[in-house]
């Protein structure tokens, strides 16, 4: 009796397909910059569509307490990636954090001033003699100065109330303030979601714009495990346009994790990023591409407004070795 024989070909391709099968994804986790919002549905999205999957990678997402701390957490190597402001990456590095942003999640940031419409704040030049609210020691205070700068403004006739960044919309909304420094993706949404009708001013809009929320990672992770940084950058782009293509599929995809997330506003939220993932130097570039003229150009206001001390090129902070080509 005639035994059925696999040819050699077609036996190897049996033993690739089941070790392929049932070989253990990358264990990889990213930590947020901040409690789940907006700006983060996109990859839980990503998850739940399976895109990381695709990619050989079992992604684990945590959320964050801010920007510094999240590059803190990937600094000791406690997440393979991390989201931080380019700001607080880039003073973190000065300091010796070994870190590197490998992907420009937002090329614009979403600092603001966010006034209600009564106030009637149109311009920078209507914040004269008005009062705002402001925490000291962070990134929009710092920046502050610049906007002054960069519009002509009379800074004595511009009334900082300092305050903690919780306190900043409730006086806002109780009028004890005209206006307050914050950001377009959250503080805005959660004046309008209280019922106001807020405005808001971009820095970007009027001078002052920065490199936004960047995507790090450890410099031992980047040289040692590039292909994993590759292929982690290629699901990002893929979740980050299935979320352009449909936002209330990410604020839901959101919501399956944390219940009690407002979809409206997440997606409001999301929105106001998607509206930030270019400059102007990167129009037309895929989702992620870091734009040398504005990391220059961000350097260039950290050193003089916020006390980055360094002697490295901006490109010491960043790399696109690993976007697709």
């Amino acid at each position: 009796m005639r035994k059925n024989r696999l040819s050699p070909i077609i036996a190897m391709a049996l033993v690739l397909l089941v070790v392929g099968a049932s070989g253990a994804a990358d264990q990889a986790s990213l930590r947020l910059n901040w409690y789940l919002g907006g700006l983060h549905s996109p990859f839980y999205l990503g998850v739940e569509r399976g895109f990381y999957r695709d990619e050989g990678i079992d992604l684990t997402l945590n959320e964050g307490r801010g920007s510094a701390v999240a590059a803190q957490v990937v600094g000791a190597k406690g997440d393979t990636f991390g989201m931080s402001d380019a700001g607080s990456l880039m003073l973190a590095v000065s300091k010796g954090m070994p870190i590197r942003s490998a992907f420009t999640l937002l090329s614009s940031s979403d600092f603001a001033i966010i006034s209600l419409e009564e106030a009637g704040i149109r311009s920078p030049k209507d914040l004269e003699g008005k009062s705002v609210a402001v925490s000291a020691g962070d990134a929009l205070t710092q920046l502050f100065p610049a906007v002054i700068e960069a519009n002509r403004l009379d800074k004595d006739r511009i009334k900082l109330v300092f305050m903690d960044p919780p306190a900043k919309p409730v006086a806002l909304m109780e009028k004890r303030v005209d206006a307050l420094l914050g950001g377009a993706s959250d503080q805005f949404w959660l004046v309008k979601y209280k019922g106001f009708k807020p405005t808001r001013m971009m820095f970007a809009e009027i001078g002052v714009d920065t490199v936004g929320m960047t995507i790090h990672a450890h410099n031992d992770t980047l040289k040692e495990n590039p292909d994993l940084v590759r292929r982690f950058i290629k699901a990002t782009i893929r979740s980050w346009e299935a979320a352009r293509q449909d936002p209330a599929a990410a604020a839901k995809a959101a919501q399956k994790v944390k219940p009690d997330l407002n979809v409206s506003s997440t997606e409001d939220q999301l929105r106001t990023n998607l509206s930030q993932l270019h400059s102007k130097n990167s129009q037309g570039k895929s989702i992620g591409y870091s734009a040398p003229e504005d990391w220059e150009h961000t350097l260039v206001l950290l050193k003089k407004y916020r006390d980055l001390q360094t002697d490295k090129p901006a490109s010491f902070f960043y790399t696109s070795e690993y976007m697709p080509k």
